[in-house]
């Protein structure tokens, strides 16, 4: 039978996992009552990804890692991610998957010219990012949690643009008809980025920049169920 594959590509600081859980349950949760099976796999910690033919669609978690650094079980997260596009399957990069999918694809990632951007920010839709299902139910100016050092900086050919704001001009896009990759968190609590903002150590590299301020995003999370319904009416 297929699943919906959570794929762990890192860990929340170990001072914080008790109290909050880490990146795979912040993802199972934010995905509500999905009516198909769903999996994890830790591919950080060596597990073997997924075959495509068993994915009914996969998630690519966020990291402290940097794409960059290509780390041997990133890259074969990579490939994976070009298997399940020529594949057609239902497929979602959260800010380091976002980064894997816009590299993967033949886009460019990089350290962010300005630093890091991090804090509860303010995303718009562009004109197809209103029209596109990931995004069903979410205004055209919504209030999402992001933090990260790196960026998608060209996106891929072909690819749809869907988001951004005036730090970050690649906070969503889409590849094919059902790859996505989202820069900003959708997962994410207001705890949990209050964790990260009093922290400001995750990733390495720029110092951090962005707008620094905590608030709620009543909308953001929209981002995880409406994947998890487009993944599952193809079940």
């Amino acid at each position: 039978m297929k699943s919906l594959y959570i794929i762990k590509a890192g860990s929340t600081f170990a001072t914080e996992v008790a109290r909050l859980g880490d990146f795979e349950e912040w993802v199972r949760r934010g995905l509500g009552d999905a009516p198909c099976p769903v999996a994890v796999v830790n591919a950080e910690a060596g597990e073997a990804l997924p075959a495509p033919e068993r994915c009914a669609g996969a998630i690519v978690t966020g990291s402290h890692a940097m794409v960059t650094d290509n780390l041997p079980w990133s890259v074969a997260i990579e490939r994976l991610i070009r298997e399940l596009v020529a594949a057609r399957a239902p497929f979602l990069g959260i800010c380091y998957g976002h980064q894997l999918l816009g590299r993967a694809a033949g886009g460019e990632v990089g350290y962010h010219p300005r630093g890091r951007e991090a804090g509860t920010v303010s995303v718009e839709l562009t004109l197809e990012g209103g029209r596109d299902p990931l995004f069903d139910g979410i205004p055209a100016r919504f209030a999402a949690h992001a933090t990260h050092a790196q960026s998608v900086l060209r996106l891929p050919p072909g690819a749809v643009h869907l988001a951004f704001n005036g730090f970050e001009p690649n906070h969503s896009f889409r590849v094919g008809e059902s790859a996505w990759g989202v820069q900003f968190h959708p997962e994410y609590t207001r705890e949990i980025m209050a964790a990260y903002l009093q922290d400001g150590s995750a990733g390495s590299g720029a110092s951090r920049k962005g707008s620094g301020v905590l608030g709620e995003t009543p909308f953001a999370g929209r981002v995880l169920t409406n994947f998890a319904s487009f993944v599952c009416r193809r079940f």
